[in-house]
């Protein structure tokens, strides 16, 4: 009986190992799908405050409706935790979000994918510079690989696309900083709040100053939009947004954070052939050999960080 115990463990281990990838490749794909998302309600000509501030509007209701279970069932928070969450939650979902969708206006959505990827090294840099952290050979060597990549689809966009291609690229690369930074200053507080619980209420933050940001900058009549708007917005808020979120929550819990960071490689990818598809953007081979230094750069920053 206790071999037959012994030998089914494997099996049950390797099962919910799979499962718990499939939850982080499929949790990947759907949020890098957001730019194509964006890009389809642009045709409509809405800008990217009504992109983000629809997506939130959608979407608020869920996070609050988690924030609050997770109001009633886990211990209040400090003053102190309070005013941290409130600063993650405008620089890690609401200034990133925004600066990405704006971004979007003018690059393709391949090319936003790939910069958005390289928000790793973008924390290990960060971390290097004002946390003195040392690095080594072949850390360096993966970001080198990495940016190489992302300068190669820059180029090549830039010479297709014009010179608004620099500016989207800079909102872009802003938002992936704007991450990192969340990043880096929500590591000592998910310690002490948990990750579900970190996420639902910053995401309530974000919520309220896209919405906000919405009526402040917009009448009250750019509410009325063509159906596709709106239909676009809940796939946005729902299939884009609330459920990646969760998804990596769970496929963490699952395979832990180095697997399931690594199965999110797919993003990219995933990323230059929807546009394709959906959006008729074309695939070049400078367009792959960038894809794939990247994913390169990546996978081996993550293997030494491991």
């Amino acid at each position: 009986m206790s071999a037959s115990l012994s030998s089914a463990r494997p099996a049950l281990d390797r099962k919910s190992y799979l499962i718990g990838l499939a939850i982080a490749v499929c949790g990947a794909v759907l949020f890098s799908a957001k730019a194509i998302v964006a890009k389809l309600m642009y045709r409509y000509h809405v800008d990217a405050v009504a992109v983000i501030g629809f997506r939130m509007m959608f979407s608020a209701p869920i996070f609050a409706a988690f924030a609050l279970w997770q109001m009633r069932t886990e211990a209040p928070l400090s003053n102190a935790d309070r005013l941290r969450l409130v600063v993650l939650g405008l620089i890690g979902y609401y200034l990133s979000s925004f600066l990405d969708f704006l971004g979007l206006q003018y690059v393709s959505a391949g090319l936003e994918r790939l910069i958005l990827f390289l928000t790793p090294s973008f924390v290990l840099l960060i971390s290097v510079l004002f946390y003195k952290k040392k690095i080594g050979v072949l850390e360096w060597l993966a970001l080198l690989i990495s940016y190489a990549g992302t300068v190669l689809v820059f180029l090549h966009d830039v010479h297709f696309g014009g010179p608004e291609v620099g500016f989207g690229s800079a909102l872009v690369l802003a938002s992936a900083i704007s991450y990192a930074l969340y990043l880096l200053f929500s590591g000592e507080l998910v310690r002490r709040v948990g990750s579900m619980r970190l996420v639902a209420y910053a995401m309530c933050v974000s919520s309220v100053a896209c919405i906000g940001q919405f009526f402040l900058l917009r009448p009250v009549a750019e509410l009325i939009q063509p159906a596709p708007v709106y239909w676009y917005s809940i796939v946005n808020a729902v299939f884009c947004t609330v459920l990646p979120v969760y998804m990596t929550m769970v496929a963490v819990e699952r395979i832990g954070a180095t697997s399931a960071s690594q199965a999110g490689m797919i993003g990219p990818v995933s990323t230059l052939f929807l546009a394709a598809i959906v959006l008729g953007e074309p695939i070049t081979g400078i367009q792959l050999a960038g894809t794939a230094l990247v994913l390169l750069g990546i996978y081996l920053l993550s293997r030494r960080r491991a």
